[in-house]
């Protein structure tokens, strides 16, 4: 919930000054009229002031239409000669459709304002004052365009580079998962090997123990399919990476000690039967990466860690009561909450995180492993 409101404040900051900024205009033009009423009927410099100024304060929502209004309506002021100042409520609206408007629509526009605007100054102003003000208002509205496509070309480049960010924390989130069930797969696969050795080694003098050794390679081959059907679209460049022994639910304890010595008690709840290796390897990163988070973004705070371990599936719930927003990516070698869902992605299961409607944030995900 804090975090909406962040993000809502910049919007309300902006959708303000536009309403200040209409305002103003309108008060300005309504004080033009009043000064040319002798020549303009009043209520009309009034109802031009309105269509002038007002509609600016909607300019964000409605680009291309405020723009149409406001100009429209300041060529007829300046015909009239209402208008005393070089069309900066033109240059106002052109501004936000040069933002983010598409282009040719936006050239369009700028086109529309200085055709309409240098037909007005000529018509209204005296020779040789047309010339000069006219050629201001060219340069005033020319550089409100140039300065909204600017905007538009930066913040386009700022979400290509936040996309293809994002893509590269996903592929090298998915190169570390392949990395770490290596192990779990090498490890079913020398096994098969040294089963299978001993039961051609006995076969015929020592049945039994041969046929406990194939039983054996059938249940570990049956793991490492259901494995490697996992690990099929998961790329892995670094095949030389050292591999070390893997954790699991029996580490749990330990991490959310240190979690703890940090200044986040951590409050751990393991219930059901045991897990595959890999499963257990998913579950750890989980719940490591979700306490990391507490403890990087919301400490001082308490959490609650729940791991429910049913017949076909995992759940696990990490609570806490803190304050922060958390992170999106993986920053400085860590997972993040991206890294997480692709974990979870790998088995077909459920992810969810966000601020709790109490306070705090939650982490929950169900990992299938029948």
């Amino acid at each position: 919930m804090r975090s909406r409101f962040v993000r809502w404040l910049p919007t309300a900051y902006l959708f303000a000054l536009d309403v200040v900024a209409g305002v103003a205009v309108t008060v300005t033009y309504l004080g033009f009229a009043e000064q040319r009423a002798a020549t303009v009927p009043l209520w009309f410099g009034y109802a031009l002031a309105v269509l002038i100024g007002l509609p600016l304060a909607v300019r964000r929502k409605w680009p291309l239409a405020v723009f149409g209004v406001v100009v429209v309506a300041q060529t007829v002021a300046t015909t009239v000669h209402i208008t005393l100042e070089p069309f900066v409520p033109t240059a106002f609206a052109l501004y936000m459709v040069a933002a983010v408007v598409a282009h040719k629509r936006a050239v369009g526009a700028l086109v529309c304002s200085l055709v309409l605007s240098a037909v007005s100054i000529f018509i209204g102003e005296p020779w040789p004052d047309d010339i000069g003000l006219a050629a201001f208002v060219v340069l005033l509205s020319g550089g409100a365009w140039a300065l909204g496509r600017s905007t538009q070309v930066r913040r386009g480049y700022a979400e290509r580079q936040a996309a293809e960010h994002a893509a590269r924390a996903v592929v090298d989130e998915r190169m570390r998962i392949a990395r770490e069930l290596h192990d779990v797969v090498a490890h079913s696969l020398s096994l098969i090997a040294v089963k299978a050795g001993i039961a051609n080694h006995v076969a015929a003098e020592q049945p039994e123990q041969a046929q406990e050794a194939l039983q054996v390679i059938e249940t570990a081959s049956r793991s490492t399919l259901v494995e490697m059907r996992r690990l099929l679209g998961v790329l892995r460049s670094d095949s030389d990476a050292e591999l070390a022994p893997m954790p699991g639910l029996a580490d749990l304890p330990g991490l959310l000690g240190r979690a703890s010595m940090a200044g986040v008690p951590v409050e751990l709840s393991v219930t059901g039967g045991q897990l595959p290796e890999a499963v257990g390897l998913t579950v750890f990163r989980i719940v490591q990466e979700s306490v990391t988070n507490v403890v990087k973004h919301a400490a001082p705070a308490r959490c609650a860690v729940v791991v429910e371990v049913g017949e076909a599936a995992v759940r696990i719930s990490v609570t806490d009561d803190g304050p922060g927003e958390r992170v999106l990516g993986s920053t400085g070698g860590g997972h993040g909450l991206i890294g997480m869902r692709e974990r979870v992605a790998v088995y077909g299961g459920t992810f969810s995180a966000g601020p709790r409607g109490d306070g705090g944030f939650q982490v929950s995900a169900e990992v299938p492993f029948a």
